[in-house]
């Protein structure tokens, strides 16, 4: 199904079953966005439900694979990598539901769990997004709820010193003390999987694309708590995920996270604290350079990797 024909369909919702669009963006990941959909359409999730698939310029054969497999997908094709941000963005403009949820594509939806958030959301109006249990595939828990980073954040994650206070940061930032077994209002969950009503995601914006793939979700989180509502966990709520199957595959994905950092403290902390980050940034740069150049490793290895960070640090400072 094709997005002009999606539109076509706007009102003609079931009214028995809550109505959701599900926006999964795709890059590469065929054989797990197949498994994805499989568990969509494999299982009567007491939904109505509306599934849309950007794919962001996949050379794996995964936009023909998803056209023939699940013809009622309703199948954008960017002709190149529009990042994260700018797929779920499209994928919500062309949705009819009156809920949304966000999904990446490595993931696979249990039974019970859209309609478990899905009537959170409607029976508590006060608040603006509903995140599931992520298990890893061995089912394990994956504990992926945080609070909102600091200044500090960036310099623990630049340095990784070893203080005592900094490792009790880590564990505070983690929510280490949260089993993630049971529901509560967190700040940020990721953006693997969330639900939020459609007008009001919409009227926030959206995704702000000026960060494509990393930071989106945690700036469209905090804007959510900024806006007066909450985010809620729900561990009745469970979904399989793998964990980075796309991010891993980007050449420059360190650099695109700390270049989106920056962006991130300057929407949210202004001008001083953008420039503290990148001075963090630097200052880390620089000190794995001497490390690099003053280490065993032959000329030629050096080289390499001083070339790479050189590139790397360019990027993430803008």
């Amino acid at each position: 199904m094709t997005a002009p024909e999606a539109r076509k369909n706007l009102g003609t919702e079931d009214t028995s079953r809550p109505g959701l669009s599900v926006v999964i963006p795709s890059w590469n990941t065929q054989e797990l966005t197949l498994a994805c959909l499989r568990s969509l359409f494999d299982v009567d999730h007491q939904v109505d439900l509306e599934v849309i698939v950007v794919d962001n310029g996949s050379h794996d054969g995964s936009p023909d694979a998803i056209a023939a497999a699940f013809p009622q997908v309703v199948l954008i094709r960017n002709a190149k990598n529009e990042y994260y941000s700018k797929a779920c963005n499209q994928g919500a403009a062309v949705a009819t539901k009156r809920a949304l949820c966000m999904l990446n594509s490595d993931t696979v939806v249990t039974a019970g769990a859209l309609r478990t958030m899905l009537d959170y959301l409607d029976a508590n109006p006060s608040c603006g997004g509903v995140a599931p249990r992520l298990d890893n595939p061995d089912g394990s828990i994956q504990p992926i709820c945080r609070r909102f980073p600091t200044l500090f954040d960036v310099l623990v994650d630049q340095f990784d010193p070893d203080w005592d206070v900094a490792k009790a940061h880590k564990r505070w930032a983690a929510m280490s003390e949260f089993d993630h077994l049971s529901a509560r209002d967190v700040e940020q969950p990721p953006g693997t999987c969330m639900v939020m009503r459609r007008a009001e995601f919409e009227a926030l914006g959206g995704f702000d694309e000026n960060m494509p793939l990393f930071y989106s979700d945690v700036d469209l989180c905090l804007r959510i708590w900024k806006s007066g509502q909450s985010i809620r966990f729900l561990p009745d709520a469970r979904i399989f995920h793998v964990g980075s199957a796309s991010v891993v595959r980007h050449p420059l994905w360190r650099a695109e996270f700390m270049q989106n950092q920056v962006l991130y403290f300057r929407k949210h902390a202004g001008k001083p604290a953008a420039a503290a980050v990148r001075g963090l940034i630097l200052a880390s740069a620089l000190n794995t350079g001497a490390r690099t150049v003053l280490g065993r490793r032959g000329w030629s290895g050096k080289t390499q990797i001083v070339r790479q960070l050189v590139k790397a640090t360019r990027r993430a400072m803008g």
